[in-house]
């Protein structure tokens, strides 16, 4: 049995490979009293792989507001209930955060389950040199809020993971590629599963790609940060003023010259020229 009475579990499940689940997540699916499911017949199938027998309801984003209530009183009412998505972690763009949110305002312990991921999973194939990301769901599914949204990531400096369902993918690369230009971005197809991809490429290359291999399956994007452009290095004014007099100018245009392009003053310039013909 589970540890304790009355308590939410929040529960990770794997994202393809059923292998990819804790021992503690298969002990916490037996020992509860029910299982809350984002689509039973997905849950229910690895439910029969493992002889888990635990009674299954369903809790999606259709679901009336009665139905919370309802998982709320069997709480209440002393019994455990384990919270499951299709496949990963629950309530990244999965339903369910309003049952979490709800049994903690009515004081019942609500304790996560950690395992499987896209996110982290994407993340960690995709080798951000910094580490640092931001997760943000689905892009909008109309074009021209998408476009919108993706004009408020020009200033983004991190990496930026979202899911996408295949039949939107082609269109999101499209406002991509015109918002914010032809960025690297990395792809992980059907992670964990038997047709698993994952690869980084210029998004001009995965639409010539998917041009002709239409999207199917599950998708993970990483946008990968913009490299920024190395600063040239400063120029020495007092070489400048040199190298331009070698040229031919004379000391007074050399020293105009180089104050210009090292963005000092003028008379500063002449200062540090002077002091350097004296030794």
């Amino acid at each position: 049995m589970v540890d304790t009475a009355g308590v939410l579990y929040v529960v990770a499940t794997p994202i393809g490979n059923l292998e990819d689940i804790t021992l503690r997540a298969l002990r916490v699916l037996r020992g509860v009293n029910l299982i809350a499911a984002e689509d039973t017949r997905v849950t229910r199938k690895l439910l029969s792989h493992y002889d888990i027998h635990t009674p299954l309801t369903s809790l999606h984003e259709y679901s009336p507001p009665a139905k919370i209530e309802q998982l709320l009183q069997r709480l209440h009412a002393g019994e455990s209930i384990a919270l499951v998505t299709d496949a990963g972690t629950p309530t990244l763009s999965d339903p369910g955060s309003v049952l979490i949110r709800r049994a903690r305002e009515e004081g019942y312990p609500v304790v996560c389950v950690p395992g499987a991921s896209a996110v982290t999973a994407a993340v960690s194939l995709a080798g951000l040199p910094e580490g640092r990301f931001v997760f943000d769901g689905f892009p909008p599914r109309k074009a021209k809020e998408r476009r919108v949204y993706l004009h408020s990531l020009a200033g983004e400096h991190r990496a930026v993971v979202w899911f996408e369902a295949p039949h939107r993918l082609r269109d999101l690369l499209k406002d991509v590629l015109e918002v914010l230009g032809d960025r690297e971005l990395f792809i992980a197809r059907e992670l964990t599963k038997q047709f698993e991809e994952a690869r980084s490429a210029k998004v001009t290359e995965w639409l010539a790609h998917f041009e002709q291999v239409p999207p199917r399956g599950e998708f993970t994007l990483v946008l990968l940060p913009r490299q920024e452009e190395p600063m040239p290095p400063a120029e020495d004014p007092l070489q400048t003023v040199a190298e331009l007099m070698a040229q031919g100018m004379t000391e007074k245009e050399a020293l105009k010259e180089a104050a210009k392009r090292s963005g000092i003053s003028r008379r500063e310039l002449y200062t540090l020229w002077v002091a350097k013909k004296k030794g």
